[in-house]
């Protein structure tokens, strides 16, 4: 992996990490909850996040793996929800897994290659050039939904990824890898 795709991995993994981290702690029914109007779970976005995000765009669109690939025009309402006796155990070892196979596609590419398939169904008149260009897509949407959950977190338990005030000066720095401690 050259230095550029490593350097927006090492950001992507940063979103990841955020993503499961401000989870941590939650209860299985707490997972569960809507607390926002749109009515979905941490566990539903989580799933979301696996299929539509980690599979989609590197198995699916950048590698063009036919077992992702022959999913791209599915419906992506169902992928917000959670299948019935899926437990939040099995969410999070999916989303994981997910992301391992994810990081296996980036591994094997470069910032220049283009898609190897592209959904058309889906977007007729968009779409990303290259990996790179993909990259950027999924760490802004996990970056956007990494601050989805910080909020639903926040209305269950008042818990925030931050802790303090961040403009203070003080050490928020945690022994997860450099991530803002949570309090």
């Amino acid at each position: 992996m050259n230095d550029e795709l490593a350097a927006l991995k090492s950001a992507l993994d940063g979103q990841r990490a955020h993503v499961l981290g401000i989870l941590q702690g939650l209860s299985e029914e707490d997972l569960r909850r809507p607390v926002l109007p749109s009515g979905w779970s941490c566990l539903a976005l989580v799933r979301h996040l696996t299929l539509d995000v980690e599979r989609f765009w590197f198995p699916g669109v950048t590698a063009g793996e036919p077992d992702v690939a022959e999913q791209l025009t599915a419906g992506a309402e169902a992928h917000w929800q959670v299948p019935e006796g899926m437990g939040a155990e099995e969410v999070l070892a999916d989303y994981r897994a997910a992301v391992a196979r994810a990081d296996a596609v980036l591994a094997a590419v470069t910032p220049d290659q283009a898609p190897a398939v592209w959904p058309v169904e889906i977007w007729p008149d968009w779409r990303l050039p290259d990996v790179r260009h993909i990259v950027i897509h999924v760490l802004t949407e996990v970056a956007c939904h990494a601050g989805h959950l910080d909020a639903a977190r926040e209305l269950i338990d008042g818990t925030t990824w931050l802790g303090g005030n961040p403009y203070a000066g003080e050490d928020v720095e945690s022994d997860r890898g450099g991530s803002p401690a949570m309090t």
